[in-house]
């Protein structure tokens, strides 16, 4: 197989498993780092891209009866930039960008309802005296600035790669409520990745290993109270209560291989494991309201892809990828088992490579119950959730 067709090869798999797993990762997940720029050709490189994600998860009943609310799943959209700079024959470093985690939902009167009526039913409490607290609204985003260096050495007809990095994350949530208005951020927490990986460039052969460590945030910020909740605290509506919370984001590790199977073919797969059982709950506490927590009560999650990749000329190349990511909620919300298809291609196009594709995921059914630690008795039939992304990399 000759090298140019492999290299090519190389970048459509990047290209279908970029947006494949987007589509609908596992938990909160939503950009992986760029490093993969690592092994790109080139003294300097860069690359930057977009994915928008149109997640479609609406409830087909609510305490029992038919679900009338439209989706509560938000769309969002993930931006990714990497720039590799290669130091010597041996050493290179990345500079990355992405925003690793995040959420988005909200939600329509039919749940806030059944949110309010279940606090009511839980029994005699300030919540329930005042009718029930429900979440009109809630998200968070995380943003990733890291730095990645890898060294190279010559084994049998390949290279091995030792690969460290560490980086910077941030940490910014909002929920609104009946009550109020909560808002914290953690500006930054530090974390680190380590690799390694085996490449012989003339078959389009790689396999690597990688860990990204556990973040731990501590989260600073305000809750804005509402009437009549800031009347029975003895405090005009408006009043802003400092507010503190604790929370972690979970480490992973994952496999990656890929191969040429025959001349302009490549197969590749990978395997991730995402710890997700470290979010069981996010704590925080609201000076003259107490100690609260959201749940998630979370397991382990895992994501698994194959695929395959065709050159088709000297300038256009493509992929197909099919994803199973395991779902892992266990009942406080509905984080269901997914299946993903996603298609990609690969585009010479002026004095760089555009890298285009979309992917369509499938959400499988569950349910979420208040004996589990929901908000709310509520189910959800299957769903569909969309993705399209773009990239384009320059390399000197």
């Amino acid at each position: 197989m000759a090298i140019h067709l492999t290299k090519k090869l190389s970048l459509a798999l990047l290209s279908a498993c970029a947006f494949a797993g987007a589509a609908h990762a596992g938990g909160f997940t939503r950009g992986d780092a760029d490093t993969d720029i690592i092994y790109e050709d080139g003294n300097a490189v860069f690359r930057g891209g977009y994915t928008y994600v149109m997640p479609d998860r609406a409830y087909d009943t609510v305490r029992g009866a038919a679900g009338t609310d439209d989706a509560f799943t938000d769309n969002y959209g993930v931006p990714s930039f990497a720039a590799k700079f290669r130091i010597s024959e041996n050493f290179s470093c990345a500079l990355t960008y992405t925003q690793p985690f995040g959420a988005s939902s909200t939600y329509g009167t039919q749940a806030q309802a059944a949110d309010r009526a279940s606090d009511i039913a839980a029994g005699p409490s300030v919540t329930a005296t005042l009718g029930g607290n429900a979440v009109k609204e809630a998200s968070f985003d995380t943003n990733e600035y890291g730095g990645t260096c890898a060294v190279n050495f010559a084994a049998g007809p390949g290279n091995i790669y030792f690969i460290g990095g560490v980086f910077s994350q941030s940490f910014d949530y909002t929920e609104v409520k009946t009550f109020g208005t909560l808002e914290m951020d953690d500006s930054s927490a530090i974390g680190y990745r380590l690799g390694a990986a085996y490449e012989i460039t003339e078959y389009a052969l790689r396999g690597e290993l990688m860990y990204r460590s556990q973040i731990d945030h501590e989260a600073d910020g305000i809750f804005t109270a509402n009437a009549p909740f800031s009347t029975a605290l003895g405090i005009p509506a408006g009043t802003k209560l400092t507010a503190s919370g604790y929370g972690s984001l979970p480490q992973s590790l994952e496999l990656n291989l890929q191969s040429g199977i025959a001349p302009g073919w490549l197969a590749f797969g990978s395997v991730k494991w995402t710890d997700w059982s470290v979010l069981q709950t996010l704590n925080y506490n609201i000076k003259g309201v107490g100690n609260l927590q959201k749940n998630f009560f979370w397991e382990d999650g895992w994501t698994i892809t194959g695929g395959i990749g065709h050159t088709f000329t000297d300038t256009v190349s493509g992929a197909l990828s099919l994803t199973w990511d395991s779902g892992v909620g266990t009942g406080a919300d509905i984080v269901t088992d997914t299946w993903t298809v996603g298609a990609g291609t690969l585009i010479k196009a002026g004095p760089g490579v555009l890298r285009l594709g979309g992917a369509v995921s499938y959400l499988t059914s569950g349910d979420q119950t208040v004996a589990e630690g929901a908000d709310f008795n509520a189910t959800a039939d299957g769903d569909w959730a969309y993705a399209v992304t773009a990239s384009y990399k320059i390399a000197f």
